[in-house]
């Protein structure tokens, strides 16, 4: 393993691809209201459609990553990285074309068929290659800092997008994307994970899980990708991993209702615009680099990932309940300063859950953790798009315009009491799980 030292050019490349798709993020509201509901501050049609098409990414996400993170653990993290940074080019090309209606519906088609087929691959791979790369000891800060990349992106992003025009805005994620892709094909040096295969996870789980003595039969590529079977059979054999599982799906439930109804929430509550929203996004972007990038290094070793994800799932459910009564303008900014805890979540997960398999099956567990979170952003919008439209309308059964984001906070609630009864257990050493602990826990 090279440490930290070979990950330079995956550094880059999730710079650039961040960037570019962060960029747009503010100017897509202002952009999808005005091609839906021109001169509206409030509008239901532009909730259901947003929420939809996050639903419709979720479900091709739950498909897609755990295949492609297991064909990566076979032909290495380069060649399957080259797909998601593929499809995330068109739609970004139709917008910088025109933002008229007529195109505005083309771009909503294709950006819901590209998420489908990558969204959350690219941060599955990148996190294998991080595992792949780096050793158990210093996973958790890897993964942090690998975050950190992506939040510094994500705070150049809304900063240039404070003083971009909107149509210059999809121009410059146009050519960004297009960017990262030739870079990584380029400069990314490939990664073959764990050399050849010794004793893969699903083997011993067959083994154990197993009813019949048969005889193993050759198997093509695609049969021998991982089954629903294999993956209950994963959760069963480690309690560490299905915990996890479960606290990433209340957390995922959580963050995709905010994604799909925050900024809407926030223009027909205060008027926000624009530019507001770069503001307020700059902000989260900023704590979230400082947080990853320099705190979480230091605060690992000393509390350990486990009580550094109970905190930040903590801060996050306070910070949310806080965010559905706030009462004037300024309480979003506040609340976006005070989020410096919750960005350790994710890093933390994908630390504890790397730490269950050898070096040959970071892209299947990884990819099975993304399509656990890929399965709850299906159906936060279809809970919460729908909820919020509610209340934010004169139909309401009662006056509470934040009453989604409370139900969101007390998902983050349960994620959090699930995280207490995570308990830290070795890691996997040499690339192997012992027989006898997968039986003993079937048992």
């Amino acid at each position: 393993m090279e440490g930290l030292g070979g990950l330079g050019h995956l550094f880059v490349t999730m710079f650039v691809t961040g960037f570019g798709g962060v960029i747009v993020l503010p100017a897509i509201t202002d952009v999808t209201m005005a091609a839906l509901c021109p001169g509206q501050d409030q509008c239901s049609l532009a909730i259901y459609l947003s929420g939809f098409q996050q639903a419709m990414a979720g479900v091709g996400s739950v498909v897609m990553t755990p295949l492609i993170g297991n064909l990566s653990d076979r032909y290495g993290r380069k060649a399957l990285l080259t797909l998601p940074l593929t499809v995330s080019v068109i739609p970004q090309v139709i917008l910088a074309y025109s933002r008229d209606t007529q195109f505005f519906y083309a771009y909503y088609v294709v950006k819901t068929l590209a998420a489908m087929a990558g969204e959350g691959s690219f941060h599955c791979l990148a996190l294998a290659y991080v595992a792949d790369k780096v050793p158990d000891g210093k996973r958790t800060s890897a993964f942090g800092i690998l975050a950190g990349v992506g939040s510094a992106s994500f705070v150049g992003g809304t900063l240039a997008a404070r003083f971009l025009s909107t149509a210059l805005t999809f121009q410059v994620a146009s050519v960004l994307s297009m960017v990262a892709l030739v870079y990584m094909r380029i400069f990314l040096k490939d990664s073959v994970p764990g050399g050849a295969i010794r004793q893969p996870l699903l083997k011993v789980v067959e083994e154990s899980c197993a009813e019949d003595d048969s005889t193993p039969k050759s198997a093509g590529t695609f049969k021998k990708l991982p089954s629903l079977g294999d993956f209950i059979c994963l959760l069963k054999c480690s309690p560490t991993f299905s915990q996890a599982a479960i606290v990433s799906f209340f957390n995922s439930l959580a963050d995709g209702g905010l994604m799909a109804v925050l900024l809407y929430y926030l223009k027909a509550r205060f008027q926000f615009n624009k530019n507001q929203f770069a503001d307020l996004l700059m902000i989260t972007g900023i704590g979230a680099t400082l947080a990853q990038l320099f705190f979480m290094p230091i605060l690992v070793p000393v509390i350990g990932e486990e009580k550094l994800l109970s905190t930040g799932l903590l801060i996050s459910c306070i910070n949310v309940f806080v965010y559905s009564i706030a009462w004037t303008a300024w309480v979003p900014y506040a609340l976006a300063g005070c989020s410096v805890f919750a960005v350790f979540v994710r890093p933390s997960l994908c630390s504890i859950a790397s730490k269950q398999v050898g070096p040959t099956e970071q892209g299947m567990v990884q990819g099975c953790l993304s399509a656990i979170s890929s399965f709850a952003n299906i159906i936060a919008p279809l809970i919460f798009s729908p909820l919020t439209a509610l209340f934010l309308s004169e139909e309401a059964p009662f006056y509470f315009p934040g009453f989604s984001l409370m139900c969101l906070g007390l998902a983050l609630m349960v994620a959090f009491f699930q995280s207490l009864m995570i308990r830290a257990v070795p890691p996997i050493a040499g690339g192997k799980i012992s027989g006898n602990r997968c039986t003993d826990t079937l048992v």
